[in-house]
């Protein structure tokens, strides 16, 4: 039976290959071996395209044997997906849009391909050039601000080091927006008036109206990934887009869209319409603008599918999860830290206490300065 999962193994040794953001090549730590991504491309096109074929004739299956059990009154969890490692025979537990993860036992990057093909196969994927040491690095800088009050588990090297690389699932919107708005401009003149100073405020009705192109405009394709978060580590740089290959996601995870074009367009076109607002009002040339009213529209939009790289590490502390996100190309990063108050409260009661011994000691010393003055 024809696996649904290709193992990417280097060719000389059999060892995991992992993609390397810095030389752009998919890399052997065991024998030291590196490849270029048309290599394995070429090297893995037939098991990719097998492996394909057989996640489609399994979700058939699986679609059928569902509905089947439906009728019998039996609940099918349709979140997870099982596959078989092709190297080692273990069983790997997935969510339903995972597209790449490595097997947990003998530690194979594991791809599937039918999850990134036909109508899911992406454009464009931006290679991760930001590698793991630095995302780790950062996070250190990060926890040492704010290392007293942190609690335990968050200043773990253990913990900073389940940091992961993701590909997330992108659309990238181009678009022409046109709108109008009125507005009310206004311009003050301050003077005196015999013992009282008089401001008099003129008002202007203005109207403008334009249109811009957006290219690129980034909306993530995942229900699992917070947006204030992905939009926080803005901009990625879209000249080093590459076309899309698998070859380029061993050592990282990666998921395939779940939030559709269309659904992710209502964010793009308000965050165009926004723009587009700002622009007309800065064109206006009054020390207070008030605006009164704007109506804009799309008149025409196209999505493009990508994998863009995102360092990320999620960590749960009495029940709320803190999220660290990290731009896998330029460094950009956000995160959320969590105050250990116990460990704040503790800490403040020891600074207390030596300053109060301080400050006796201080006293003692200078009372007998004065006995012996």
């Amino acid at each position: 039976m024809t696996s649904e999962i290709t193992n990417y193994q280097c060719p000389a040794c059999t060892a995991p290959l992992r993609f390397d953001g810095e030389s752009g090549r998919l890399q052997c730590d065991f024998c030291g071996s590196s490849y270029s991504v048309a290599e394995i491309e070429a090297l893995y096109a037939e098991k990719d395209k097998a492996a394909a074929d057989a996640s489609e004739q399994v979700r058939k299956k699986a679609e059928q044997t569902a509905a089947d059990l439906e009728d019998t009154g039996w609940e099918v969890d349709e979140n997870l997906r099982a596959y078989q490692c092709p190297t080692c025979g273990a069983e790997l537990i997935t969510e339903k849009t995972t597209a790449a993860t490595a097997c947990p036992y003998c530690g194979n990057p594991s791809v599937v391909p039918g999850q990134l093909s036909g109508a899911l196969k992406p454009e464009f994927v931006l290679p991760f050039k930001i590698e793991k040491e630095a995302a780790v690095a950062a996070l250190h800088k990060h926890y040492g601000k704010r290392n007293f009050y942190l609690p335990k588990p968050f200043r773990s090297d253990n913990h900073i080091e389940k940091v992961q690389g993701v590909y997330v699932p992108f659309w990238l919107f181009d678009a022409t927006v046109s709108g109008a708005g009125q507005y009310d401009g206004q311009d003050s003149v301050t003077h005196m008036e015999g013992d009282y100073e008089v401001t008099r405020t003129m008002h202007y009705n203005v109207e403008r109206a334009g249109s811009a192109e957006f290219n690129g405009i980034p909306v993530d394709g995942s229900k699992k990934m917070p947006d204030n978060y992905m939009d926080s580590i803005e901009p990625f740089d879209y000249t080093q887009l590459k076309p899309f290959s698998t070859a380029y996601l061993p050592g990282f995870l990666a998921d395939r869209y779940d939030v559709s074009a269309e659904e992710a367009s209502p964010r793009m076109e308000t965050r165009c319409k926004d723009t587009l607002e700002g622009l007309l009002r800065r064109d206006i040339d009054h020390s207070v603008v008030v605006p009164e009213r704007f109506e804009a529209k799309v008149v025409k939009k196209e999505a493009h599918y990508a994998l863009l790289p995102v360092w990320m590490l999620t960590t749960k502390w009495r029940d709320r999860t803190y999220l660290f996100a990290m731009n896998g190309q330029t460094g950009k990063f956000v995160g959320e830290l969590p105050t250990d108050n116990g460990l704040f409260w503790r800490n403040l009661g020891v600074l207390t206490l030596i300053v109060t011994l301080v400050l006796r000691f201080s006293g003692i010393t200078r009372m007998i300065l004065s006995l012996f003055g």
